[in-house]
């Protein structure tokens, strides 16, 4: 049984959840020419899918998986077909019975961080109430077994999403609650162990929510997905902060480009830099009808993949670069 949020933290996800609004055709005619759905009818389906982790040879993608109203998470993973399709996903063998979420790769692709309220080993299901940071490595015969992220003194409200540099500093984002925020935290690597982590103060604000933060691998920028930006077009952002010389700069949202009203988050780039994954609930408005809708158009509409849950998308890097330049 899952365990119950506090109270909170559940006012908290009805915020996140809240973000599903439509976009107008407008809108939709300045993304479709820049940003694709990543496997439409599979990976990108009539359910909530969102994420976007690939593989160092581009065969495999990973993502998750939810039920929007009790927050159950999976994730999952879909391979590349010989005819350049995305196959039927399948739910990782470790994943299916606690909520786990954002599976995100090593620059290397031989680790795997996500976030999960699973038990760590001792604990009994009532110990934990948050998310914290997990691990799995990769072995000749698959992912091993998950284990619990040693990380010191990290803010033990719940931790919402991770990512790895080349050099394995950790960058993730964790709930301050006397704040009312979400945070970005950076804890670095030294001699094989982490340290206490830093806040990464010029992204962080009261009543800021940063669910997510990516960091490219020679940590020379890092995307946000973000909530109450002052600059936001309506619901979560995407945004983008360089790093100069050791100093971040102050985060540029993507625009309406890449950026819709509805909600935009869970940034994560390719390997090879090429591309920026992310899940969208963007859906085009209703079609005007002369007189009342008939219960089959209605179930058709809200049977289809832009029905406002989550799909994947990608855009070109190089588009990100041009549109929210250093």
């Amino acid at each position: 049984m899952m365990k119950t949020p506090k109270p909170w933290f559940m006012i908290l996800l009805g915020v996140v959840a809240a973000g599903a609004v439509e976009v107008s055709p407008k809108a939709m005619a300045q993304t479709a020419p820049r940003v694709e759905m990543v496997g439409e009818g599979t990976v990108s389906s009539t359910g909530d899918e969102y994420g976007g982790s690939l593989s160092p040879d581009g065969k495999t993608l990973y993502f998750s998986r939810s039920v929007p109203p009790s927050y159950f998470y999976a994730m999952c993973v879909s391979h590349l077909d010989k005819n350049g399709r995305w196959g039927k996903p399948e739910i990782l063998p470790f994943s299916g019975q606690w909520r786990d979420s954002d599976p995100v790769l090593s620059p290397s692709g031989d680790q795997m961080v996500f976030v999960s309220d699973r038990p760590a080993a001792g604990e009994s299901e009532s110990e934990n109430h948050f998310f914290r940071i997990w691990s799995s490595h990769k072995t000749g015969a698959g992912w091993s077994e998950p284990g619990l992220l040693q990380v010191p003194n990290i803010p033990s409200e719940g931790v919402y999403f991770a990512s790895l540099a080349n050099n394995g500093n950790l960058y993730f984002t964790a709930l301050v609650e006397r704040n009312l925020s979400l945070d970005v935290f950076r804890s670095r690597l030294i001699a094989g162990k982490y340290q206490e982590p830093e806040p990464l103060t010029p992204f962080n604000a009261n009543g800021i929510s940063n669910i997510e933060v990516f960091v490219a691998p020679d940590e020379s920028y890092l995307l946000l997905g973000t909530f109450n930006r002052p600059d936001s077009l309506g619901s979560s952002d995407l945004y983008i902060s360089y790093n100069r010389n050791g100093e971040w700069s102050k985060p540029k949202d993507l625009g309406p480009q890449i950026n819709s009203p509805a909600r935009d988050y869970s940034p994560h780039v390719s390997p090879d830099g090429k591309y920026l994954y992310f899940g969208s609930e963007r859906a085009p408005e209703p079609a005007k009808h002369e007189g009342p809708m008939t219960y089959e158009e209605f179930v058709r509409q809200t049977r289809s993949v832009l029905n406002g849950l989550g799909n994947i998308y990608r855009v070109p890097m190089s588009y990100v670069f041009e549109v929210a330049k250093p």
